[in-house]
């Protein structure tokens, strides 16, 4: 069991229900740990459990809240605001 983090984009969030909506899709999924919503910089803070779930399961998670738009890890290469 290694606890790794995760930074991913919750664009489009602009009102408390919004904001729960993706709190709990996030701590709906296994081996999330914690979760810390920044919605002033638009991202998702996640801890997990990475033999329980991915990334992956974030993005799906989130795209099936009606707030968000296209989200996707902060620091992945796929990323276009990702500059290394």
């Amino acid at each position: 069991m290694a606890i790794k983090m995760a930074k991913v984009s919750i664009e489009n969030i602009d009102d408390a229900k919004g904001v729960d909506s993706v709190m709990t899709a996030l701590k709906n999924i296994h081996g999330v740990t914690a979760v810390e919503l920044d919605p002033a910089s638009s991202t998702a803070l996640i801890r997990y459990d990475d033999t329980d779930t991915s990334i992956h399961a974030f993005t799906a998670a989130i795209s099936m809240v009606d707030y968000v738009t296209q989200p996707f890890p902060i620091d992945a290469p796929q990323n276009p605001r990702y500059h290394e």
